[in-house]
């Protein structure tokens, strides 16, 4: 008899989340295995960025079972929480703070040493402007900074909501090695670019309204279905 292979980095099965009375996710089901990239797909308000908040431990799910990383979620959240780095539409980093001491901030919650900040801020691109305020700072330095900020403790899993908004292409260069394909990290991916999305994943998650459409390897045919 074959021996079992490993378990999936991610497990859901019927998974709901609400606000209220409206369902933001109803019945999502789904595993992902480690190194790879599943896609998030759909339009605005289908449920993507609460999916990746749920599995970010953000959120509470209401009902289903979900395990990210062997934790069982809400239960065993803090398990988690310490191996997953998380990029939102919101930076998570002090507007008055500079970038460098946000991210010092962060280095010692999760007991990083400092060296690892100057590493991932020359990694980023931000050696000039590390010591600015991030309220000064363009829409595409605070992006990098919020990619550093998820990269300090290394974490084998990426939970990424379009994390190349408002970047340039070299900025998108720069980032590609640290949170891309080649990376080598496993990944959640939310992304408005489904041909893009899809060649940046091996799975596809297609959402609308909370509810799931589709799942299983990117068609992007598929895929562009959900938006209409």
């Amino acid at each position: 008899m074959s021996e079992p292979g490993p378990a999936p980095l991610i497990e859901v099965d019927g998974l709901e989340r609400r606000y209220g009375e409206r369902a933001a996710l109803s019945g999502v089901s789904f595993q992902l295995g480690e190194r790879q990239t599943l896609g998030l797909f759909g339009p605005n308000g289908a449920g993507k960025s609460t999916l990746l908040r749920v599995l970010a431990t953000l959120l509470r799910p209401h009902a289903g079972a979900v395990r990210v990383l062997g934790a069982s979620l809400p239960d065993e959240s803090w398990k988690a929480r310490g191996k997953v780095g998380y990029v939102g539409h919101e930076p998570l980093l002090y507007r008055e703070l500079s970038g460098r001491e946000n991210l010092v901030f962060h280095a010692r919650l999760h007991r990083v040493a400092e060296a690892r900040v100057d590493e991932l801020i020359e990694a980023v691109g931000m050696q000039r402007r590390a010591r600015d305020p991030v309220r000064e700072l363009s829409r595409g330095m605070v992006q990098r900074l919020s990619a550093a900020r998820a990269l300090l403790h290394d974490p084998p899993l990426l939970l990424l909501d379009e994390p190349y908004s408002g970047l340039d292409p070299a900025a998108r260069e720069l980032l590609d090695p640290l949170i891309g394909k080649p990376s080598g990290r496993t990944r959640v991916l939310v992304s408005h670019d489904v041909e893009g999305g899809a060649a940046e994943s091996d799975l596809a998650l297609g959402l609308r309204a909370g509810k799931q459409q589709h799942f299983g390897k990117p068609d992007p045919a598929a895929l562009r279905g959900l938006y209409q």
